[in-house]
C-alpha cells in the first residue's frame, strides 16, 4: 500500500504538466518519432502505431509482434498508457523499462508534455 501512495505521490505531478502541453508544439516535437512511429494512421513501422494510445494498455496491439518480453511483461502486469505512464516513459524509456526495444533517450519534461497533449488531441483509437 505504502508504494501505491507514493508512486501516486510521484506520477500525480507529471499528469498535471502533461495536461498543461501543447498540441501544436506537439505536433512538430513528434516528428522526430516519425521514422519509427505513426500517429495519425494505424500503421506499424519500426515501432507500433500510437493511434489511440492514450489509456491503452501497454504491448496490446495484436498486429505488432516486435514488443520486447519487458513490455509485454509490463502489459501483463497493467500498464495502461494514460499520461502519467507516457510522461515517465517518454522521459527516459529506459530509465522505466530497462530492457525495452526503445532506442530513444528521451524527451525533455516540456517536450513530453507537448507530445502527450498532441497524441491526445488526436482522439481515441479509428
Amino acid at each position: 500500500m505504502k508504494n501505491v501512495i507514493l508512486l501516486t505521490t510521484l506520477l500525480l505531478p507529471i499528469a498535471a504538466n502533461a495536461a498543461e502541453g501543447s498540441a501544436e508544439a506537439g505536433a512538430a516535437v513528434f516528428k522526430k518519432c516519425t521514422a519509427c512511429h505513426s500517429a495519425e494512421q494505424p500503421v506499424n513501422k519500426v515501432g507500433p502505431h500510437l493511434v489511440g494510445i492514450i489509456d491503452r494498455p501497454a504491448a496490446s496491439l495484436g498486429d505488432y509482434g516486435k514488443y520486447s518480453e519487458a513490455m509485454k511483461a509490463e502489459g501483463e502486469k497493467g500498464l495502461r498508457w494514460d499520461e502519467a505512464a507516457l510522461s515517465a516513459y517518454l522521459a527516459g524509456p529506459k530509465k522505466m523499462i530497462p530492457k525495452t526495444r526503445m532506442a530513444f533517450s528521451g524527451l525533455k519534461p516540456g517536450d513530453a508534455d507537448d507530445v502527450i497533449a498532441y497524441l491526445r488531441s488526436l482522439g481515441p483509437a479509428r
